[in-house]
């Protein structure tokens, strides 16, 4: 189940400012540690520790191969890529330089085979969050988004694109 709470934009500048839209509630983030404690309690013959040793591997294996220019595969997961981050174009390529012309570069995932887009909103279901209040309310307690403040919400920040 995905909780959410909704949240009013308030960006003075913004052309969005008023409106409301959900946000997903996350409760905890799972590291690699808790992940293979996950991982080894559903029926497998394998510690924690070896599957976290795997997993470390897994992600330094990754990295290594994105940085030389390749894309990795998890089936059922994502493709991670690198992309690269522009500044501006350029009017041609004899003018294009990369301090001109290229910010940086970012990571990519890409959902793929069983973790499509669309078979997370066929399988996904949404709930209101109940311990949040909407700042301005009248009753209080009514489920509801903040104005981005960040103030009193059980520690979670403010984060208007999820």
């Amino acid at each position: 189940m995905i909780r959410y709470k909704k949240y009013q934009v308030t960006g003075e500048n913004s052309p969005l400012k008023g409106l409301w839209y959900a946000r997903p509630v996350i409760e905890e983030t799972f590291d690699i540690e808790k992940l293979a404690k996950h991982m080894s309690n559903h029926n497998t013959p394998y510690s924690s520790g070896v599957i976290k040793g795997v997993l470390t591997d897994m992600v330094s294996c990754t990295k290594e191969l994105i940085l030389d220019g390749k894309n990795v595969k998890m089936d059922d997961l994502a493709i991670f890529s690198v992309g690269i981050v522009s500044k501006k174009g350029a009017s041609s390529a004899a003018d294009f330089t990369l301090g001109n012309n290229v910010k940086g570069l970012k990571l990519r995932a890409r959902a793929t085979g069983e973790l499509s887009n669309a078979q997370i909103n066929l399988e996904g279901q949404l709930k209101e969050s109940s311990m949040y209040t909407v700042e301005g309310s009248s009753s209080g307690n009514t489920p509801g988004g903040g104005s981005g403040s960040g103030s009193g919400e059980g520690g979670l920040e403010e984060d208007p694109l999820g």
